[in-house]
């Protein structure tokens, strides 16, 4: 069966030109997508920059950048490492060298992101790639600059390490698996202080492989300051990184060079150690400061509230309670600011984690196991996590309602007024407050509380606003009716509703909502009658308009018949006859003529007889066909002309030429 839709879905050329026409008219850009070809690389190979897939790559291209960072310095330094494991150092090499290309390979399939949406199609992909920085470097990093050994007459070459030096060029791909490594880890702190140990490591081992080179150059063992002449490699080795390491450092108890050539290695490694040390200092100072305000956010912070109780000499058993309450929280890792926390978030994300959070602890609360999902979305980023010590009351009798409580963990005991005997004992899963929030019927205590609440140990809390009930209520208000009802049966049991008052609340609120609705109504009706009388007086107004349009139509042509200006008043136009003039005076129309002249409605002389009623003056024959149009004069109909304004006194009749 046809409908729209399918006809839309079968034929979208109509559609489309319909919608460049109108965003040609509010001028506003219209992007179409491409159509799907049979022969285009299915979006499966396309790779999300922000997925998991992509991360564990660039996590595994981090193993072959650090090889050649590290080996091929080695290789080119201590040509015995190179010339023993000859084998081994060609199966890395082509191991490094394969995954570089698959990493290319990956870049070319690596989708973005544009106006938001990651762009899946694979031409647009390659493309960005190709045109990029990055494209350049990565080729550059692959070229086979070992086969440069091959070449005649190019002795030059330090052996096939030193070629291999372009390797290094993928450094920037390091960077990026860093930086999303330290964004999805959960100790982004300790992987900082792992990275900069790293990058200090490294350092060294490129300053320790420089000086064993000097060293063999000048000679080993020639003088205190190059390394000694020890047998085996690996000895050289740790000499040389431990001198490097003194030198970097700023240590000191280093050998005072001899030659020009250390001079010139010392200094420079002082100044690298100069740059190092600030780095360093800077970057651990930058964690340490992330560290304390991660905890300041997460923890309200002892030392003000102490220093306060200092200032205004209050301490013993009170100083001690706070303490205590504030190494619960960091023993326990309750966190009571979760708000500030997540502040930064979008709110629907906001509203995500707050739920994965704390939507199972709501789950046990006998209140909410009926409510839907989406009302425990709505109702979870309004909560409030609170903490109460031992002994500590969270709220009393008589105290006016402003919060409700959930109770997440920990007891709490409903007290007399002695505040000792305990007369119900609260535990996980229940809560209490909500009476003196929404308005029950018949509820004698209004908004004040109705029991107090001792908390026996560390009670772990929800409160929620009577503000942020209200909303969460007024959206859902099948919520509202059950927690009216299990409000009105707590205080059937307490003995605190009066059914009376109930009864006439119930009443009032029906005539209430009856006289409401003959308000509605009557508003309706008064609505319908003025929008009646407003189309009337609009009609009206309209039908002045059309009259004074043609009084004044009237009035022009008046003046130019007093003045002379001839009229043309039809397609057809005959001569009239010929005006006569008497001895003493004008003579009048014929009796054909006097029936055939039209008269307003003030010269009604049916016999053509002029009674000088109205105005006195006529009109042409409109319409009637007839090519002639005659005029009584001012003299005949009795009616003088008015002063300074010329009349027709002389003739019968007027002729109006053709």
């Amino acid at each position: 069966m046809g409908t729209p839709w399918n006809w839309a879905l079968q034929n979208p050329e109509p559609l489309y030109r319909d919608a460049q026409n109108w965003a040609s008219m509010y001028q506003i850009t219209l992007y179409r997508a491409p159509r799907a070809s049979s022969t285009a690389i299915p979006q499966r190979w396309t790779r999300d920059p922000a997925g998991d897939w992509h991360y564990w790559w660039i996590s595994l291209m981090v193993l072959p950048i650090l090889y050649n960072w590290v080996v091929l310095i080695l290789r080119c330094c201590f040509p015995e490492v190179q010339e023993a494991h000859v084998g081994l150092w060609r199966g890395l090499d082509g191991l490094s060298d394969a995954l570089y290309l698959l990493d290319i390979a990956v870049r070319l399939h690596t989708g973005f992101l544009e106006d938001g949406i990651l762009v899946q199609d694979i031409s647009r992909t390659r493309r960005r790639y190709l045109c990029s920085w990055a494209f350049p470097w990565d080729v550059a990093a692959v070229l086979p600059t070992e086969l440069l050994c091959l070449l005649p007459g190019v002795p030059g070459v330090p052996g096939v390490p030193a070629a291999r030096a372009n390797r290094c060029l993928r450094a920037p791909r390091l960077f990026e698996a860093f930086n999303q490594c330290e964004t999805r880890t959960g100790w982004p702190n300790t992987f900082r202080v792992a990275k900069l140990m790293m990058y200090l490591v490294l350092g060294i081992h490129w300053h320790g492989c420089l000086y064993f080179a000097l060293s063999a150059r000048l000679g080993p063992g020639t003088d205190p300051w190059v390394c000694p002449a020890f047998a085996r490699p690996l000895r050289r080795y740790l000499h040389s990184f431990y001198f490097s390491t003194l030198v970097l450092a700023m240590v000191g108890d280093t050998p005072a060079p001899q030659r020009k050539e250390e001079f010139l290695f010392t200094i420079a490694g002082f100044l690298l150690a100069v740059l190092g040390f600030a780095t360093i200092t800077g970057s651990i100072s930058a964690v340490i400061a992330n560290l304390s305000a991660a905890d300041a956010a997460f923890y309200p912070d002892a030392g003000p509230v102490r220093r306060y109780l200092r200032a205004r000499g209050v301490g013993g058993r009170l100083a001690r309670r706070v303490a205590r309450w504030h190494q619960h929280l960091r023993v326990q890792r309750k966190l009571p600011a979760e708000r500030a926390v997540l502040q930064h978030l979008p709110r629907g994300l906001r509203a995500e984690v707050a739920a994965s959070v704390h939507l199972p602890a709501l789950r046990r609360v006998g209140l909410f196991r009926g409510w839907g999902h989406e009302v425990l979305r709505q109702l979870v980023p309004r909560l409030r996590p609170q903490v109460f010590g031992p002994g500590e009351f969270v709220c009393r009798r008589g105290d006016v309602g402003r919060e409700m409580y959930f109770v997440r963990e920990g007891r709490l005991a409903v007290v007399a007024e002695d505040g000792v005997t305990q007369l119900a004992v609260l535990g996980e899963g229940l809560y209490f407050g909500e009476i003196s929030l929404i308005n029950i019927k018949g509820n004698t205590a209004g908004n004040r509380r109705t029991a107090n609440i001792l908390s026996i140990g560390y009670s772990d809390l929800f409160c929620l606003g009577k503000e942020d009930l209200a909303e969460v209520l007024v959206e859902f208000p099948h919520a509202r009716a059950a927690m009216e009802a299990k409000g009105r049966e707590l205080l059937l049991g307490m003995g605190r509703l009066d059914t009376g008052a109930e009864a006439a609340a119930a009443a009032a609120e029906a005539e209430a909502e009856r006289r409401l609705w003959g308000l509605e109504v009557a508003l309706e009706g008064l609505q319908t009658r003025a929008a009646r009388l407003l189309a009337q007086l609009e009609a009206s107004a309209l039908r002045m308009a059309l009259r004074v349009q043609r009084l004044e139509g009237q009035l022009h042509l008046r003046q130019q018949q007093e003045e002379g200006t001839p009229t043309v008043w039809g397609p057809l136009r005959t001569q009239g006859p010929p005006r006569t003039q008497g001895s003493t005076g004008a003579q009048g129309p014929t009796a054909r003529h006097r029936q055939l002249l039209p008269l307003r409605n003030g010269d009604r002389d049916r016999d053509g007889e002029g009674a000088g009623k109205g105005t006195g003056r006529g009109r042409g024959a409109v319409g009637s066909g007839l090519g002639t149009s005659r005029y009584r004069s001012r003299k005949q109909l009795g009616t003088p002309s008015p002063p300074g304004r010329p009349g027709v006194t002389r003739g019968d009749t007027v002729t109006v030429p053709q």
